[in-house]
C-alpha cells in the first residue's frame, strides 16, 4: 500500500515569474497550456494575475487561464494557479530592463522561497531573471545559485547543466575569468567531484557514475609546458576522489573531449570555469537546457537561457527549456524519495525490529 501512495504522489511545483519583460510569462503559459502536465503535477505561479493576462492577451493565447489562489495550500490540482505577489497595476516595458521587474522578480523568488521551506510546495522552477535590475539588499548575488545557497544554508552548491546527454557542472562559477586561477584549490575541487558524484547517485539515479574532469589549459598543460595547474592542484583532487570509491577520471583536454564526442562516455563532466562548460553545452542545447543546482538540500531548476528581451511580446519564444526544467525538478523529487527510503531500509535492522521492540 505505501509504494502505490508513493508512486500516485503529485509533486507540487512552485514557479517564480522571473522578468516580468522578458519571456517569462509567455514560456510559463505555453508549458502550462498542456493538459496533460495538469494530470501529473500541481503548479503555483507566483506572480501577478494582471501581468500574466496583459502577457496573455499580447500572445493572442485565449483559451487559457489562471486559477487565483491566495495560498499554495489552496491550489486546484488539475488547474494552473497563480498567487498575487502584488496586487497593484504595475507598468509593463517589453524588451526593457526596469527596476519594477527586478523588484517583483524578487518578491516572486522570496515568496517561492518562503512557500518551500514551510513544504506547501516540493520544488521551485524559476524563470529567467535579469542579474542587474533585481539586485537589492536581499539579493546581492551573482544569479540563482548563489543566493539558494545562502538562502537555504548550502556550503557547496554546484552549478549543473542537464540536457538529454550532458550533465556539465562548473567548479568556480559566476566569478571573472581573471580570478579562476586563484579559486581553483584542490580542495574545491575534490568537494565539486562530491557534490556531483551524490547528485548523480540521489538525484538522477545513476548507480556507478563516471565523472570526468577537464583540465584548466590548452592540452592539459603538454605535461608542463603550458602551466601546471592540472599536475598540482587537478590531479590530485582526481586521486583522492577515487580513493574515496568515486569513479572521476582526467584531466581531460576539453577541446578534444567534445571534439572527440568522448563526453558521452560518462554521466557527468566537471569543467574548471563557467564558459569551459556552458559553451559547448548550449551549442549542443541553447533552447532545451535545464540548470538545476545541486547540492542543495531542495530542489531548483530553472531553463538555461535568459530572459531574451528580443523575444518578449512577439510569440517566438520556445517553451522546451522550461518545460524541460518543470519535468527535471519532478524527476529529482520522485529520485530523492526512492534513494533515500531504499537507504533507510538498507540502515534498519532486519525484520524493522530494534532490541527495544523485540518480544
Amino acid at each position: 500500500m505505501e509504494q502505490t501512495v508513493k508512486k500516485e504522489r503529485r509533486v507540487r511545483i512552485g514557479i517564480t515569474h522571473g522578468d516580468m519583460n522578458g519571456i517569462s510569462y509567455e514560456i510559463i503559459i505555453k508549458t502550462l497550456q498542456d493538459q496533460r502536465l495538469m494530470e501529473l503535477y500541481t503548479t503555483v505561479v507566483y506572480g501577478s494575475s494582471k501581468v500574466a493576462s496583459y502577457h496573455r492577451k499580447s500572445l493572442n493565447i485565449n483559451e487559457f487561464n489562471f486559477n487565483l489562489v491566495k495560498k499554495a495550500d489552496q491550489a486546484h490540482p488539475h488547474r494552473p494557479n497563480i498567487i498575487n505577489i502584488h496586487d497593484e497595476e504595475v507598468k509593463i516595458d517589453l524588451g526593457k530592463s526596469t527596476a519594477i521587474a527586478g523588484e517583483l522578480a524578487l518578491l516572486s523568488l522570496e515568496a517561492a522561497c518562503d512557500d518551500l521551506m514551510k513544504n506547501n510546495i516540493d520544488v521551485i522552477v524559476t524563470a529567467p531573471i535579469n542579474k542587474k535590475n533585481i539586485q537589492a539588499p536581499g539579493f546581492a548575488f551573482a544569479g540563482h545559485t548563489e543566493y539558494f545557497a545562502q538562502k537555504f544554508n548550502a556550503d557547496n552548491p554546484l552549478m549543473l547543466m542537464v540536457n538529454n546527454v550532458l550533465r556539465i557542472g562548473v567548479v568556480t562559477g559566476h566569478i571573472p575569468l581573471g580570478k579562476v586561477k586563484e579559486a581553483l584549490t584542490t580542495e574545491l575541487i575534490l568537494n565539486k567531484i562530491q557534490v556531483m558524484n551524490q547528485s548523480l547517485l540521489r538525484d538522477f539515479g545513476i548507480v556507478k557514475p563516471r565523472i570526468a574532469i577537464l583540465a584548466l589549459n590548452p592540452h592539459a598543460s603538454d605535461e608542463g609546458l603550458i602551466g601546471n595547474e592540472e599536475k598540482t592542484i587537478i590531479q590530485p583532487a582526481i586521486e583522492k576522489a577515487y580513493n574515496q570509491n568515486i569513479l572521476a577520471f582526467g584531466p581531460y583536454p576539453a577541446d578534444g573531449f567534445f571534439g572527440a564526442t568522448s563526453f558521452k562516455n560518462f554521466d557527468g563532466i566537471l569543467a574548471m570555469y563557467h564558459d569551459q562548460g556552458m559553451v559547448p553545452f548550449k551549442l549542443m542545447s541553447f533552447d532545451e537546457g535545464v540548470n538545476f543546482t545541486a547540492g542543495l538540500p531542495v530542489i531548483r531548476t530553472s531553463p538555461a537561457h535568459g530572459t531574451a528581451y528580443d523575444l518578449a511580446g512577439k510569440n517566438e519564444a520556445s517553451p522546451e527549456a522550461f518545460r524541460n526544467a518543470l519535468y527535471l525538478a519532478a524527476d529529482i523529487f520522485m529520485h530523492r524519495l526512492e534513494y533515500d527510503e531504499l537507504h533507510e531500509n538498507q540502515l534498519r535492522p532486519a525484520g524493522g525490529q530494534n532490541e527495544n521492540n523485540r518480544s
